[in-house]
């Protein structure tokens, strides 16, 4: 009996050899294992989001993943397409660039301020080729070239205003009291506004972090439309 256990054992050891590398959900892919890593970042960190951990998340070797990902910045580049097909450009080819623009900044900010921990990774992160982050910028700069905004210029509005999104959505993510001063005596005006301001806050229900972007988001827009009318004024 002992002999005929060893033997079981043996035979039965390389079928559980040959499991390890397979994913718990039967098939491997790209888009899983980015979305594992994504999953992973909301849930952890990006730290914690190593092609080790994601391996282990998906029950398999990380060997494994190197035949859908060449590593590490090829597996963000693919988080940045998944954020990135998530925040439509529709806008763009119904409303007048000033308001597409709005819109287009509503969706982008809810979008990372659901992934807050993504904003410092990618915005220094060079976009990949064939990105669909590309492809979304084309839908904006067509749209601003259109409108007049000259090409000199038109990639400049853009990154200002996605600057701007981004700082947003951390923003959002944060605690509303996150600037309450407390009860202190040596900051006088600073208090006496931020009452003031919770206050009204309270009375429209609003959040803190929406009453910045909205009225940060209209100021670029004017001012963004008040630079087109000068690039026109003088030709430029």
């Amino acid at each position: 009996m002992m002999a005929n256990r060893n033997d079981d054992d043996s035979a039965a050891a390389p079928a559980t050899r040959r499991r390890v590398g397979r994913p718990r959900a039967g098939v491997l892919s790209k888009r899983l294992i980015t979305e594992t890593c994504l999953r992973l970042i909301d849930e952890r960190g990006t730290e914690a989001a190593s092609m080790r951990a994601i391996a282990a998340e998906l029950g398999v070797r990380p060997s494994a993943l190197y035949n859908h990902v060449a590593g590490y910045n090829e597996l963000i580049a693919g988080v940045r397409e998944l954020i990135s097909e998530r925040i439509p450009v529709d806008a763009f080819e119904r409303e007048p660039w000033d308001a597409a623009l709005a819109t287009w900044a509503r969706h982008y900010r809810d979008v990372f301020a659901a992934h807050p921990s993504l904003v410092a990774l990618l915005a220094v992160l060079p976009l990949a080729e064939e990105s669909v982050t590309t492809v979304m910028y084309e839908a904006v700069i067509a749209k601003l070239g259109d409108a007049g905004w000259p090409d000199t210029h038109a990639v400049t509005v853009l990154v200002a205003l996605e600057s701007f999104v981004l700082g947003s959505a951390l923003d959002l993510s944060a605690p509303d009291d996150m600037l309450d001063p407390g009860p202190r005596d040596d900051v006088p005006r600073f208090s006496s506004a931020y009452r003031a301001r919770a206050a009204l806050l309270a009375e429209t229900g609003t959040r803190p972090a929406d009453a910045s972007f909205e009225l940060g988001l209209r100021a670029l827009i004017a001012g963004f439309s008040a630079e087109l009318a000068s690039l026109a004024a003088t030709g430029r």
